[in-house]
């Protein structure tokens, strides 16, 4: 079946599965969670072991594993964090797709989710094509305005060259660059990840494995998020570890 999506909201089935009465068993998952991953556990296994615990769907379990992480994840995502306020002047790298889908799914409605690190994630895939919807050009707008307004004078994006239609969010990404005159470069690549780990550049992103391995970064989608889309429907599922 095509995809005949126009916004990046919420899944059919979210209200349900994320109603009032069914945070609390999925924020005490996501502490269990993360207990177990705190005592060396294996992922997966865990995240079987709490889902189960809390018959909890797939997406629900989707929820949870974005939300989690260990102590010394979280300590070490913190100690490279840099507030946004105070990087005026510099580079930063974004992870593109990252960063703009969360951005639409806020801007559309779509749950976020706060989880431990302080990082707002979405359960949005692309499943190896990005579509674009109603809030794409929005949310970039938003975002460059946001980095002027914010002082970062340059952004190199990243994008998954494997991923469909790439080439056509590089050419609307540099088309909104230029129009409003802001210094960006857009790279595709066939792994934005291990860019982003390997280079010197404050990272922009929310992907654990890149927080995990990252020199530095900034939680520009969080900040965005937080900022300038009031209406933005979050669960935080942040807990007392």
């Amino acid at each position: 079946m095509p995809d005949k999506r126009i916004h990046r909201g919420q899944h059919p089935s979210d209200a349900t599965l994320f109603a009032s009465d069914r945070i609390p068993d999925i924020r005490c998952a996501v502490a269990d969670y993360s207990l177990l991953l705190n005592k060396g556990y294996a992922e997966k296994s865990s995240l079987k072991l709490v889902g189960d615990r809390f018959t909890l769907t797939e997406r629900q379990r989707l929820a949870v594993m974005r939300s989690s992480c260990s102590d010394e994840q979280r300590a070490n995502r913190k100690s490279r964090q840099l507030e946004i306020g105070k990087i005026a002047g510099q580079v930063i790298a974004i992870d593109g797709y990252n960063v703009l889908i969360t951005i639409e799914a806020a801007m559309s409605g779509g749950l976020i989710f706060r989880g431990q690190d302080g990082c707002c994630r979405d359960l949005a895939s692309i499943h190896g094509t990005y579509r674009r919807v109603s809030e794409t050009q929005p949310a970039i707008e938003l975002i460059g305005g946001f980095l002027q307004q914010t002082g970062i004078s340059e952004a190199l994006w990243l994008l998954d060259s494997p991923v469909s239609n790439s080439g056509r969010l590089k050419t609307l990404l540099r088309e909104l660059a230029e129009k409003s005159n802001w210094k960006w470069e857009i790279d595709l690549v066939t792994s934005p990840d291990a860019a982003l780990v390997k280079g010197e550049k404050i990272v922009a992103s929310s992907d654990s494995v890149v927080l995990d391995k990252c020199s530095k970064w900034v939680n520009l989608a969080g900040e965005i998020i937080k900022r300038r889309i009031p209406a933005a429907k979050i669960i935080d599922l942040e807990s007392q570890l």
